[in-house]
């Protein structure tokens, strides 16, 4: 019986090469929407999910610091992609022809100044590969994608431009989710620990929620916040730490954490990219 790893979008997507690169023994499936990405490891038809949280150049992927606390997954490994947008037509188009060119939201600002320099207007699409299906089956010469070159090979367009981000340290973050966490050793590291919490309405309580943090000298890579239940008053973070739970200083941090939280949700414990290292160096 083969394996399954979900994806959101269409066959083409980069979500689909992260699957392919990262997770080559699963057979990738692809799902419209990220939700339908998370039920499908939750009803067992795909044991793994391939999920982007955020780009070098265009920031956070929102919808995903939503479902990360409902979706009952587990963060089980990170993976920094390389992310190469190609401009690609019909067969016969010529970059001089092309007036527009659809894409996802992400990927037209990862593209944005490059976009401008050529003339040519963005619009937004729900996905990358989506757009490049919809450019083929239109067949409009004056319409582009922007995409990647699987894409281009799997909806028979031509690449009219190539690597067109406006920068080459262009990366996504993917996280890879699993129904269950995986077994660590707080010994056979570096290790990152992703958790969700949320303050209490008192002032200060961020500030004297982090202090552990860094009184214990721990490296919080990351924090999002964002409202939850349609109210102002109730915030809702997300975090990265760099380190163990059984750590001691991660032990004391998060024990202070506890002191000003009304909730604590670990998402996972998973080993550290190598890219986190070359980054720190």
């Amino acid at each position: 019986m083969s394996k399954h790893i979900a994806f959101q979008g269409e066959n083409g997507a980069y979500s689909h090469l992260a699957c392919r690169d990262y997770h080559p023994d699963y057979e990738p499936l692809a799902c419209k929407s990220f939700q339908a990405a998370f039920k499908a490891v939750q009803s067992g038809q795909a044991q793994l999910a391939m999920i982007p949280v955020e780009n070098s150049l265009a920031g956070r992927v929102s919808d995903i610091y939503h479902l990360l606390p409902e979706g009952g997954l587990h963060i089980i490994e990170e993976n920094f992609l390389p992310i190469h947008h190609q401009l690609m037509g019909v067969k016969g188009a010529k970059l001089e022809d092309i007036i527009v060119a659809r894409s996802h939201a992400m990927a037209l600002g990862q593209v944005r100044k490059r976009l401008l320099s050529m003339g040519i207007a963005p619009v937004e699409d729900l996905d990358t590969a989506g757009a490049a299906n919809k450019v083929a089956l239109r067949g409009d010469k004056t319409i582009a994608a922007i995409a990647s070159t699987l894409a281009a090979e799997l909806y028979g367009l031509e690449i009219l431009a190539k690597d067109i981000e406006d920068e080459q340290h262009n990366t996504t973050r993917f996280l890879t989710l699993a129904p269950e966490p995986i077994a660590t050793d707080k010994n056979d590291g570096p290790w990152v620990t992703s958790f969700i919490f949320k303050v209490r309405n008192v002032p200060s309580a961020l500030y004297k929620a982090l202090g552990g943090f860094a009184t214990n000298g721990l490296n919080m890579t990351k924090l999002e916040s964002y409202m939850v239940g349609g109210s102002f008053s109730a915030t809702q973070f997300y975090a990265d730490v760099e380190g163990h739970p059984e750590d001691e200083g991660m032990k004391h941090a998060l024990e202070e954490l506890s002191f000003f939280t009304t909730k604590i949700d670990m998402l996972g414990t998973y080993r550290a990219h190598a890219s986190r290292n070359r980054n720190s160096a």
